[in-house]
């Protein structure tokens, strides 16, 4: 009789993290479509509808972004900032010698 009530223990808290994890990816996912509805700032919506809706390979991405490329919004950007910010920095860090030092400290710098 113990035994069993060993293991209706362990089975709950193996439900409440799992429960833990369904509320996770339903937040991430609410997260997600409400960022997907801010536009970038300096973009002309309708210029950028008017060129996803006449390209059928940019139709075809605005679909599978869930219409996030046609408003043009900050998560349809996703890496690509980041990846122009590093390179940009890079070639700033063989001009500017104080952020060549910083360059080289590492992840510190």
């Amino acid at each position: 009789m113990a035994e069993a009530k060993g293991n209706s223990l362990g089975k709950l808290g193996k439900l409440t993290e799992l429960r833990q994890r369904i509320f996770f990816v339903i937040a991430a996912l609410v997260v997600f479509r409400l960022g997907s509805f801010i536009p970038v700032p300096g973009v002309n919506p309708e210029a950028m509808s008017n060129l996803v809706n006449g390209n059928g390979l940019m139709d075809m991405f605005n679909m599978f972004s869930g219409g996030a490329l046609s408003r043009f919004s900050v998560f349809a950007l996703g890496v690509i900032p980041y990846i122009s910010a590093s390179i940009v920095f890079q070639m700033m860090g063989s001009v500017i010698p104080s952020l060549q030092g910083l360059r080289k400290e590492g992840e510190s710098g």
